[in-house]
């Protein structure tokens, strides 16, 4: 029972998560969901757009969705492990 509590609660947070792209963001996440990526976080630096943050199915490999779209796999930005 207690995994398909948590199994809802990840559902719910990743719609949370997918409200904050634009269409343009939602179309791309979309597409490469197919191929296992999931978008796990958004940064919200103060002053600047939402950086939304994608992983590949392992969890080895992260991307940036940028506000056109398109899928920056060489962010600048640091991932704590």
């Amino acid at each position: 029972m207690l995994n398909s509590e948590r199994r809802r609660l990840d559902k719910e947070a990743s719609i949370a998560l997918k409200r904050e792209l634009n269409d343009a963001q939602l179309m791309t996440l979309r597409g490469i969901e197919n191929f296992g990526w999931e978008l796990r976080f958004v940064r919200r630096p103060p002053g600047v757009d939402p950086i939304p943050v994608v992983f590949d199915h392992a969890g080895k490999q992260y991307a940036v969705l940028e506000q056109d779209g398109s899928l920056n796999q060489k962010p600048n930005i640091v991932i704590r492990p």
